[in-house]
């Protein structure tokens, strides 16, 4: 079976993860999924099969080179976003895209258009994989399970390659923040591991952004308006200055690169209570703590000017995986030359947002992150081409050569 076939056998499976159910993993279709995955490593022969209670699926590919050489390890994740559907997921494939319009659904008036999204004519004459317009596609990162099982199954089926030991692993939830939470680093046994959970072809990512959330609760005073002057204390409106004391430059949409953000993700209020969500990101560790005491500067101004209206609750999330990679770059260099091998430019940028491999990294398994090949990530939007998979699967086998090498 190819990396296309896999590819669109998996995303029929509707994994979706909800961080309301406080579960692991979180929705049971996650669980449904790695249990056929499971079956299939087992049909390929792989040994160490394990899938625990909490949906972790690892299995490995026994060296064949004769001597000791470091374990590698590829890991991918089962879940979707919970931004949008996957249930019904219906793709198709384009074939020797044109460069034109691509109507996802007639009925509904959906078309993915390079006037809104140019990233579509850098792949004009290949063949792509789109939605139907009605969910999402599920190639973050049902496409990096696809590429790893296929690079795998290639290695199985020629010993003539020479490879160490290859750990492979598929966890619940990444979408949620949680999906290295409850991933055993080391019953896993690997010296290091790449995610393939990137976007476009070429991405190699070992800088993320340190992450942190922010509850801000605004207790109000509720009396009837008719009555209310120099006693009511609107909630909502006071959580309106706090927003509005915020750099207004300082947002998703308004950064790039290497620059940070506040991000208001979601607002829920009375007059007598509201309670704001803020993500608070930056890659640099000294901004970051600077914003999250930028948030406690703002809290303590409103409660000078209403005593006791505003409770603020941070939460760190995650941190910069870059001071772990750094110490042990040649992981880097490994990727890139097999990249290059493969006739792929890598594109080294940091990411703006988190992967598994940041969390795993702070637990003690370096882990950076190549590209799946996806685009348009978690809405009607998303697509793959089908080249990009090709390469990404080609990739993971260069690097099992190159370590074999080395």
């Amino acid at each position: 079976m190819n990396v296309v076939d896999r590819f669109l056998q998996y995303v029929k499976f509707d994994t979706q993860s909800d961080e309301l159910t406080n579960l692991t993993p979180s929705t049971p279709g996650q669980m449904i999924f790695a249990q056929h995955l499971e079956k299939e490593l087992r049909n390929m022969g792989l040994e160490n099969i394990s899938l625990d209670d909490n949906g972790y699926l690892m299995a490995t590919l026994p060296g064949n080179c004769g001597t000791k050489v470091p374990t590698v390890g590829f890991i991918a994740h089962l879940d979707t976003s919970p931004d949008m559907s996957g249930r019904h997921v219906t793709p198709r494939i384009i074939e020797a895209y044109d460069g034109a319009d691509i109507t996802l659904n007639a009925e509904k008036g959906i078309v993915l258009s390079p006037s809104q999204f140019p990233e579509l004519s850098d792949y004009v004459g290949q063949s792509l994989i789109v939605t139907d317009g009605n969910t999402l596609l599920g190639a973050d990162d049902k496409a990096g399970i696809a590429e790893i099982i296929t690079a795998i199954d290639f290695l199985r089926t020629h010993p003539e390659i020479k490879h160490g030991d290859i750990r492979i692993a598929f966890n619940p939830d990444e979408e949620i923040g949680q999906g290295a939470h409850k991933f055993d680093v080391a019953r896993f046994g690997a010296d290091w591991a790449y995610t393939m959970d990137g976007g476009a072809i070429g991405e190699l990512e070992f800088e993320n952004f340190n992450a942190a959330v922010a509850h801000v609760t605004f207790t109000g005073r509720n009396v009837h308006p008719g009555y209310a002057k120099h006693k009511m204390i609107n909630s909502l409106r006071v959580a309106n200055q706090f927003a509005i004391m915020l750099p207004r430059w300082e947002t998703p949409e308004h950064t790039e690169g290497y620059e940070g953000f506040y991000h208001l993700v979601g607002i829920e209020g009375t007059v007598e209570k509201t309670v704001m969500t803020y993500i608070i990101r930056d890659h640099d560790r000294d901004r970051f703590e600077r914003r999250k005491k930028e948030l406690e500067h703002l809290a303590r101004k409103i409660n000078n000017e209403f005593p006791g209206c505003v409770s603020l609750e941070l939460k760190d999330q995650y941190y910069n995986m870059r001071e772990k990679i750094e110490p042990v770059m040649h992981i880097i260099d490994t990727a890139k030359l097999a990249m290059e091998r493969v006739g792929i430019v890598p594109k080294v940028q940091p990411i703006r947002g988190g992967t598994d491999g940041a969390q795993l990294s702070f637990k003690g398994l370096p882990c950076p992150n190549i590209f799946a090949g996806g685009l348009n990530f978690h809405g009607r939007f998303e697509f793959v081409p089908i080249p990009s998979m090709e390469k990404a699967t080609e990739v993971i086998i260069e690097i099992a050569k190159l370590v074999a090498e080395k």
